[in-house]
C-alpha cells in the first residue's frame, strides 16, 4: 500500500522519476465520487485486503479499481460509489477478485507530507512518504467539494497492449517486433511498479554487448539479456542499458495496472 497522486513530471533530468498512481482513469474516478480535486492524493492498495479506522469527523470515501467487497463496520457497501465513513467506524476492502490494485479516496484527500511537490511514494528510489504499513497513519485535508451524485466510470479497452516501434530496433533481427506481437506472455510474479515482466518466448538481439545508459520513457518495453520484455511503469528507473524494442501507447498503460502474475498479455502494433 502506498500513498500516490500524480506524480513528479517534469524531474527525469534529476533522476527523479515521474511515478504517480498507475491505473490514472480508476484513482481520478475516486477523487471524483468523493468530490475531491482529481489530483488529490489517494491510496493505493495492491490485491486488498485492507482494514482501517476512521478517527476524524465523518467523511465519504469511495473505492475504485480492481474488484473487490467493500464494508463499513461490517456492513456490506458499494464498489465505486460514493460511502460515508462515520468517525470510529472501519472500513474494510476484501481480497481482489478482479484486478489487482483498488484505489481508495477520502473527502479532502489524504494530506501526507509532500515531497517534490507530489504526496506519491517512488518505490524504486523511495522518493516521498514512507510505505503504507500496519499501524500508519495517515492525516486528510479539509473538505472542499461534495459528492456528485452520480458519475461514469470510463470504459476499459480490452485487447492487445497496442505498441509504437522503439528507437533500438537496430539491435533485433528483422522479425523480433513481429515475434513480440505474434505470441502470449504470461505476467511474471516479479512484476511490481517498476515494471511488468513478462514470460514467453525469448526475444534474440542480432548484437552482443550493452548500450551505454539512455533516457528510458513510460511504457518503454525494454528486453534484458534473458530475451523476457519488461514494460516499464511509474517508478520505472529514467535511464536505462537494455535495449527499448517498443513503446506502449500510454492509453493502453492503464491496463498493466490491473495485470496480475499468471495473466496472459499480447501485444499489436499501434
Amino acid at each position: 500500500m502506498t500513498v500516490q497522486d500524480r506524480g513528479r513530471p517534469g524531474l527525469a533530468h534529476l533522476g527523479v522519476p515521474r511515478g504517480g498512481w498507475l491505473d490514472a482513469a480508476a484513482a481520478t474516478l475516486a477523487n471524483r465520487l468523493v468530490g475531491n480535486r482529481e489530483d488529490c492524493a489517494v491510496l493505493e492498495v495492491s490485491g486488498g485486503g485492507l482494514t482501517l479506522r476512521h478517527e476524524g469527523a465523518g467523511r465519504w470515501v469511495s473505492v475504485t479499481g480492481a474488484g473487490c467487497s467493500v464494508e463499513v463496520s461490517g456492513a456490506a457497501r458499494g464498489h465505486g460509489a460514493a460511502t460515508w465513513l462515520p468517525s470510529g467506524a472501519g472500513l474494510r476492502l476484501g481480497p481482489a477478485t478482479r484486478g489487482v490494485r483498488s484505489y481508495l479516496a477520502v473527502g479532502g484527500g489524504l494530506a501526507v507530507e509532500p515531497v517534490l511537490g507530489s504526496r506519491s511514494t517512488d518505490t524504486l528510489a523511495w522518493v516521498g512518504p514512507p510505505q503504507v504499513l500496519r499501524g500508519s497513519v495517515l492525516p486528510v485535508g479539509p473538505v472542499t467539494g461534495a459528492p456528485p451524485g452520480v458519475d461514469v466510470a470510463p470504459l476499459r479497452r480490452h485487447g492487445p497492449l497496442r505498441v509504437l516501434p522503439g528507437p533500438r530496433l537496430d539491435w533485433f533481427g528483422a522479425e523480433v517486433l513481429h515475434d513480440l506481437c505474434a505470441q502470449e506472455y504470461v505476467v511474471s510474479p516479479r512484476s511490481n511498479r517498476v515494471g511488468l515482466r513478462l514470460q514467453g518466448r525469448r526475444l534474440e538481439r542480432s548484437r552482443a554487448g550493452e548500450l551505454p545508459s539512455e533516457p528510458m520513457v513510460l511504457g518503454a518495453v525494454q528486453v534484458p539479456p534473458d530475451g523476457q520484455p519488461v514494460v516499464f511503469l511509474a517508478d520505472h528507473p529514467t535511464t536505462g542499458g537494455y535495449p527499448v524494442i517498443a513503446v506502449v501507447l500510454g492509453e493502453d498503460l492503464t491496463s498493466c495496472a490491473q495485470l496480475g502474475p499468471g495473466q496472459p498479455v499480447r501485444f499489436a502494433l499501434g
